[in-house]
C-alpha cells in the first residue's frame, strides 16, 4: 500500500500557526489592569476627587480645584489615577475615562455656581467624538460652564499634531474655556508649545517645586519658569507642595497658586460639596 507523501518545506510551515509568545509579566499585568480599570468604569465606580489650588500669598483661599480620577474597588478602596493611567492613558479606555471625567466634572459645576474646576484630558483625546459629545451636552446644559472651566492638557502625553492642538485650544478658548499645561517640566511640552498653544494657566511639576526651598538648583528654575510663564501672559501654579518652606519661597518668587498635601489631599467629597448638601437639606 502506497504511503501518503509527508508534505514538507515552506507551505506546510505556512499553515501551521507559530506559537504564540508567551506574555511577560509585565504585559500580564497591564492586561489585568485594564480589565480592572475597564470593569471599575463599566459598574460606576469611577470618582473625581478634587483639590483645591490656594492663592500663593493668601493659602486659605481657592483659586479653583481640580478633579483627579479615582477608581474605586468593590471595598471601597480608592486607587489614585498614579497607579494606572500611564497603562490606560494609550488605550481607547483612556478616552473613555476623559470623556466621564468631563462629564463629572460638568455635574459638579451645575451643582455649585460659584466652582471653578479643571480637569484632566490627554491631546490624544483631541477631537475625540465621546468626548466632544460630553462637553457640547455639557455646555449647553449651563450656559456659565465655559468660563468656570479649565482642561489640562498633560504634558506627559505626546504632542503629534501641534497645528491641530494650537486650533482645538483656539476654538475652545473662544467660549471661554481655559486651559492649562499639567506637570510642565516633566514631559514632552517644548518652549514653542509654550509660544503655539498659548496656554492661561502653567502647572510647574512637583518635582521641581519640592525643594525650593532648600535647592538653589531648584530655585533657579522654577523662577525662570515664573519668567517665561508671565512673558506669555500665563498664571502659574505649582503642584505637589508639601512643607510650609517651599510654600513661602514660591509665593515669594511670584508663583500665582499653590497645590498640595500642605493645603489638602484630593477628596471625593470636598467641604463645598457639604454647603450644597447642607442647602438642600
Amino acid at each position: 500500500m502506497a504511503m501518503a507523501k509527508r508534505e514538507t518545506g515552506p507551505s506546510a510551515t505556512a499553515r501551521r500557526a507559530p506559537d504564540p509568545a508567551p506574555a511577560t509579566a509585565t504585559e500580564a499585568e497591564e492586561r489585568a489592569l485594564l480589565a480592572m480599570v475597564e470593569q471599575a468604569v463599566a459598574a460606576g465606580r469611577a470618582r473625581l476627587a478634587f483639590q483645591p489650588i490656594v492663592v500663593a500669598r493668601s493659602p486659605h483661599r481657592p483659586m479653583f480645584y481640580e478633579g483627579l480620577i479615582r477608581i474605586l474597588e468593590p471595598s471601597g478602596r480608592v486607587i489614585p489615577a498614579c497607579d494606572f493611567i500611564t497603562v490606560v492613558e494609550p488605550t481607547p479606555l483612556g478616552r473613555r475615562i476623559d470623556a466621564l471625567a468631563l462629564r463629572q466634572g460638568f455635574a459638579a459645576l451645575r451643582e455649585r455656581a460659584q466652582l471653578r474646576l479643571s480637569i484632566n484630558m490627554s491631546a490624544r483625546t483631541i477631537g475625540d467624538p465621546g468626548w466632544m459629545a460630553e462637553l457640547e451636552q455639557g455646555l449647553a446644559a449651563d450656559p456659565t460652564a465655559a468660563e468656570r472651566l479649565i482642561l489640562e492638557v498633560t504634558e506627559s502625553s505626546p504632542v503629534t499634531a501641534p497645528d491641530r492642538v494650537a486650533a482645538f485650544i483656539d476654538m475652545l478658548q473662544a467660549t471661554g474655556i481655559a486651559f492649562a499645561v499639567d506637570d510642565f517640566g516633566a514631559g514632552f511640552t517644548s518652549m514653542r508649545h509654550l509660544r503655539q498653544f498659548r496656554f492661561d494657566i502653567l502647572k510647574i511639576d512637583g518635582s521641581l517645586c519640592g525643594d525650593v526651598a532648600s535647592n538653589p538648583d531648584s530655585l533657579a528654575l522654577v523662577t525662570a519658569i515664573v519668567g517665561i510663564a508671565r512673558h506669555f501672559e500665563m498664571m502659574t501654579v505649582a503642584e505637589r507642595v508639601e512643607r510650609a518652606a517651599d510654600a513661602e519661597m514660591l509665593g515669594r518668587i511670584g508663583v500665582d497658586g499653590l497645590q498640595g498635601y500642605l493645603f489638602a489631599a484630593p477628596t471625593l467629597w470636598p467641604d463645598w460639596r457639604d454647603c450644597v448638601q447642607d442647602r438642600s437639606a
